[in-house]
């Protein structure tokens, strides 16, 4: 479809990109995005927690060995996960497959454990139905699957691996907690004052456009997947762009394309949702 429909109006270099992703992964998205030359602002409005595990998680931890796949959902899940096992496993055991739902969270995996942890190629778009297409998830019967994940959210993992015929059990690993923007970044916000909006989970969307106007709405929107452009739409964003992933080179290159440069997969209220 032609671009220019999505393109909004360029606005000074000087405005920001507004970014919703909280810890320690905003600071190499703040550096992808200043490396093309934006001024960036985090927004602040989410804050990770790790939690202590249940005595019945504990046990879970435990019985590592036990489960066929080991399943990390985010950066910040598979760091949580990654300390849990070195205060009890002296080595890792040999049984699971670990997995992760992006490149960045099989690298944390890889980083702290030493191990390949197998991963949806970049560029294969929603992080969760992009994981369930993977083979080793396609014949689960009887199997044991760690899901280790934040409190509450990727249900439909949970949910496609319990119908393939596996017995999945949950670690929350940690949780979340929103903040309202900060007065200046409200202002900015309300405004539309901004080069770009980028977010990469619903509970930030859902979050932030309590404070978005038709001023916002009409600014160029960066999503990291077909999920995310679809709410946007349902909270009527009319320039809508899809990272092909999550990573922070991705989603800048999204917010450049958004800006007039390589176009990103684009996603408007004419295209179907499948």
């Amino acid at each position: 479809m032609p671009t220019s429909d999505l393109r909004a109006e360029p606005l000074s270099s000087e405005c920001p990109v507004l970014i919703a992703r909280p810890g320690a992964r905003a600071q190499a998205l703040i550096e992808a995005l200043e490396q093309r030359a934006f001024t960036v602002r985090s927004l602040d409005i989410m804050q990770l927690e790790a939690c202590s595990p249940t005595p019945a998680e504990r046990s879970l931890l435990y019985d590592l060995d036990q489960f066929a796949v080991v399943i990390c959902t985010s950066p910040f899940a598979a760091e949580c996960l990654s300390e849990a096992i070195e205060h009890r496993w002296p080595q890792l055991p040999i049984g699971p497959r670990f997995l992760a739902t992006g490149a960045s969270t099989a690298e944390v995996l890889g980083e702290r454990l030493g191990i390949e942890a197998g991963a949806p190629p970049r560029g294969s778009g929603s992080a969760s139905e992009a994981l369930l297409a993977m083979p080793e998830l396609q014949t689960l019967t009887h199997q044991r699957v760690l899901l280790a994940a934040g409190e509450g959210g990727r249900t439909v993992i949970e949910r496609t691996l319990a119908d393939r015929g596996a017995r999945v059990e949950r670690l929350a690993l940690y949780r979340r907690t929103l903040h309202p923007p900060r007065d200046e970044a409200r202002r900015c916000l309300a405004a539309g004052r901004f080069q770009a909006l980028l977010v990469t989970s619903a509970e930030q969307l859902e979050h932030l456009q309590k404070w978005c106007t038709d001023a916002s709405r009409s600014r160029p929107l960066i999503v990291s997947s077909e999920r995310l452009a679809t709410l946007a739409h349902t909270y009527r964003f009319s320039c809508v762009s899809i990272a092909g992933d999550a990573t922070p080179a991705t989603l800048a290159a999204a917010v450049a394309g958004a800006q007039g440069g390589t176009p990103a997969s684009h996603h408007d209220e004419r295209a179907s949702d499948t």
